[in-house]
């Protein structure tokens, strides 16, 4: 049964005095490959830009460079979303016969097109440990990915997190936990590990509940690339594939080519409130 809903996400920064603001940059329309049919979309920003310029960042998001005249003491972004969620079944792909069993090996143009999302640091001690314990037996691919999935879903435990920042995979290992995007880097470094290509997501995770409290937040997960079907999402704070409640804002490389805002101003003290809601449409 397919469900419609509102998503309204506002973000509101205020400094401590006026400012100038330098060009922001705001990765929150949803991304191409979102598989949840968006119905409507609008971005609101205050105080209004001279200049709103929509793009495609390297990385193929939509993206929109907001620039400013004058001074403020406060900046406020909001999107506001329709959607539709339809059941999805995240295993409905199929793969080219070459790339079944792992591990495979890459055409020469997709490693050439792919190099960003294979490179891979010499890992730490409790990195290379947790690579060593998937087994490196020929087995199918997609019972390796769901495997390295399930595998930090159970060692890291999840918590949110308010600061900002991602923490690197030793330290997550070490403390054996993490936000959202901390558990999503470091299976994006696994997977590189392994021979995929994977990048880091960013996006909404939309919740639907029997008694209609849907709920709504910013999350992150990763995606690996499998030759016949594309970019395909695993979400390690769940442990389940990316399914119709995953909206993807941003994917990238690098965590940093994915936030949601980023961009200049002098140097001033400044607070931030957030606020993402869902609310369902009746037919």
């Amino acid at each position: 049964m397919s469900l419609r809903f509102a998503l309204t996400h506002e973000s509101h920064y205020r400094y401590a005095r006026l400012v100038q603001l330098g060009p922001q940059l705001i990765r929150l329309h949803p991304a191409p490959h979102a598989r949840t049919p968006i119905t409507g979309y609008r971005l609101d920003i205050t105080p209004p830009p001279a200049r709103l310029d929509w793009f495609f960042d390297p990385a193929g998001n939509r993206a929109a460079r907001a620039l400013f005249d004058g001074m403020t003491s406060e900046l406020s972004v909001t999107v506001a979303l329709e959607a539709t969620l339809t059941p999805i079944n995240p295993f409905d792909f199929l793969l080219d016969a070459s790339a079944t069993e792992w591990p495979f090996t890459l055409e020469p143009w997709l490693v050439r097109q792919l190099a960003p999302y294979r490179e891979a640091p010499a890992p730490g001690p409790l990195l290379a440990a947790l690579i060593a314990s998937v087994p490196q037996t020929p087995q199918a691919t997609i019972d390796l990915l769901v495997a390295a999935n399930g595998l930090i879903h159970r060692r890291i435990r999840y918590e949110k997190r308010q600061t900002p920042g991602i923490w690197d995979a030793e330290r997550v290992l070490r403390e054996g936990r993490g936000a959202c995007r901390d558990m999503a880097w470091l299976l994006v470094h696994l997977l590189r590990a392994l021979g995929f290509a994977a990048r880091f997501v960013s996006g909404y995770l939309v919740e639907a509940e029997q008694d209609s409290s849907d709920h709504a937040e910013l999350h992150a997960w990763a995606e690996a690339y499998l030759p016949g079907a594309g970019w395909i999402g695993f979400d390690p704070t769940s442990g389940l594939l990316a399914a119709e409640g995953h909206i993807p804002l941003a994917a990238a490389p690098e965590p940093e080519a994915a936030a949601p805002i980023i961009g200049t101003l002098e140097a001033v003290p400044a607070e931030s409130r957030f606020r993402i809601s869902a609310k369902r449409i009746n037919p």
